[in-house]
């Protein structure tokens, strides 16, 4: 039987990982929202195209079942025959997570797939890891193409992103290095790690070699050219997709009524406000809105209204979108599988 006090102190970090970003995003929305007329803004959203709007949520899912389809090529040499519909419910359950307590949906989706598909707890995490590497680099990619197609404008509205990217940069290229030779050493670096931390605790050299073990089964899940090749095929298509979803959406909010709109516009939307998703706010709230209501105003020179609109549009389709959708599998998949909140409860106090 488990004690209380593991609940106890369960519960106080997963408040403290609420209240912290819940400030960070009202600090965000703020920003975003100072000396608008939010009543203009619903106006504007109010009168939002019911077409364009559908055609932004099929994107939407589409850009989800590719990644999907890309988690299941990276874990195809762990276990072939994974279900699809397992891949996408804890994906989908993850966002829905993230939406409330950012990155505790990273935990919640690893801990499903492995109770779901029989797999260990270590290859999920470690496999959940590299998508998220994954992801750094396309998003440093789609910066650099942005910087190439609006290379002056970005460079005086955001003077930040340059000396950020070169250290984005060097960073992604170090952590290949280091995944590399981790791998390759993975005995010598596992043992050295292991000693180094032990000299501090017994407690931290444990859950070093425990996290050291969990990275090293991760990466080592991505393996032959075919599996590489369709990774990178994948990822590809589901940052065009995200393109197309925020050019879609100057079409929601009638921006084209304003001035003539591009997809390079939609392109650079997307990766600029993607940096604030990245940034740990529940759903990107306040963050995302921020960045894409800055990017709208100084780099296109639409006015403040429609850019906040545009914001708050694209980012409560999609926020409910994973809020409903998770809720939904949440109660299909639960029936099948027993109660999934006990488990993730259950996996978090052993870890």
């Amino acid at each position: 039987m488990i004690s209380d006090k593991p609940k106890t102190s369960i519960k106080i970090r997963i408040a403290l990982n609420f209240l912290f970003p819940a400030a960070l995003a009202i600090i965000f929305l703020f920003i975003a929202f100072y000396d608008v007329n939010f009543i203009e803004v619903l106006d504007i959203v109010s009168g939002a195209s019911v077409f364009w709007l559908l055609i932004f949520v099929v994107l939407q899912f589409l850009s989800h079942i590719l990644r999907a389809v890309r988690w299941k090529v990276i874990l195809s040499t762990v276990k072939p025959d994974t279900k699809l519909k397992h891949i996408f419910g804890s994906l989908m359950v993850g966002y829905g997570v993230n939406c409330v307590i950012p990155r505790l949906g990273e935990v919640t989706r690893a801990v499903l797939m492995g109770k779901w598909e029989g797999l260990s707890r270590s290859s999920m995490f470690g496999s959940v890891i590299l998508e998220r590497i994954i992801d750094m680099i396309f998003l440093g990619i789609t910066v650099i193409i942005s910087m190439m197609i609006w290379s002056e404008s970005i460079s005086e509205s955001f003077p930040w992103l340059r000396d950020s990217l070169y250290i984005t940069l060097f960073l992604i290229i170090a952590l290949i290095f280091f995944v590399l030779f981790s791998i390759r050493y993975r005995e010598r670096f596992g043992k050295f790690l292991t000693k180094l931390t032990g000299y501090f605790s017994e407690k931290l050299s444990k859950k070093t070699t425990h996290i050291f073990g969990m990275f090293i089964e991760g990466f080592s899940s991505l393996k032959g050219a075919r599996n590489y090749s369709l990774t990178i095929i994948l990822s590809c298509a589901i940052i065009l997709l995200y393109a197309i979803s925020s050019y879609v959406g100057f079409f929601t909010v009638g921006m084209q009524y304003e001035k003539p709109v591009t997809f390079a516009m939609g392109w650079v939307l997307m990766s600029i406000s993607a940096i604030g998703v990245v940034i740990p706010t529940p759903g990107g709230t306040g963050s995302y809105h921020t960045l894409a209501k800055s990017t709208l105003v100084l780099l296109f020179g639409f006015g403040e209204t429609i850019s906040v609109a545009y914001a708050f549009l694209t980012h409560i389709v999609s926020y409910f979108l994973f809020i409903f959708t998770a809720l939904i599998i949440f109660f299909i998949l639960d029936k099948q599988h027993g109660n999934i909140l006990k488990i993730v409860e259950t996996d978090l106090e052993e870890s």
